[in-house]
C-alpha cells in the first residue's frame, strides 16, 4: 500500500525528505488547513497508510484534530514538545519517530543518536 505523510510546511518536507528512504510521498499543509482542502485530500488519501507529522504546537494539534475527525485510520507521528516544529527538530529524533510507525529511514541518522 502507498504511504503518504502530511507535514506542515516545504521545510517540514525537505527535512523528512532527507531521512526517509522508502518512496513516500510528503504532502504539505502550508500550515492550516481548510475544510474544503482537506476533503478534497482526504479522496486522494483514502486507499493508502497516512501519517500525520506536524508540529507540537497549536496550529499543528488544529490540522490533527481536522484529520481525526475526517480520516480517523491515519497515524500520527509526534515529535516531542521541546522542539516545538518538525524543521529545527534534530534528524535523529525525526528518524526515530518515523522508524516506530514502521517507515523505513537511513540508518546513519539512527547512528547520530548513539553519540
Amino acid at each position: 500500500m502507498e504511504k503518504i505523510i502530511v507535514v506542515e510546511g516545504k521545510s517540514d518536507k525537505r527535512k523528512v525528505k532527507g531521512i526517509i528512504r522508502e518512496p513516500i510521498e510528503i504532502i504539505c499543509t502550508n500550515g492550516t488547513i481548510g475544510i474544503s482542502k482537506l476533503d478534497d485530500l482526504i479522496e486522494d488519501l483514502f486507499d493508502k497508510d497516512v501519517y500525520i507529522l506536524v508540529d507540537a504546537d497549536a496550529s499543528g494539534e488544529k490540522i490533527r484534530k481536522l484529520f481525526r475527525k475526517e480520516l480517523p485510520e491515519a497515524e500520527h507521528i509526534y515529535i516531542d514538545k521541546m522542539y516545538r516544529e518538525v524543521a529545527t527538530a534534530p534528524e535523529h529524533h525525526i528518524a526515530a519517530a518515523l522508524l516506530q510507525a514502521n517507515i523505513d529511514i537511513y540508518p546513519k541518522f539512527l547512528d547520530m543518536r548513539m553519540r
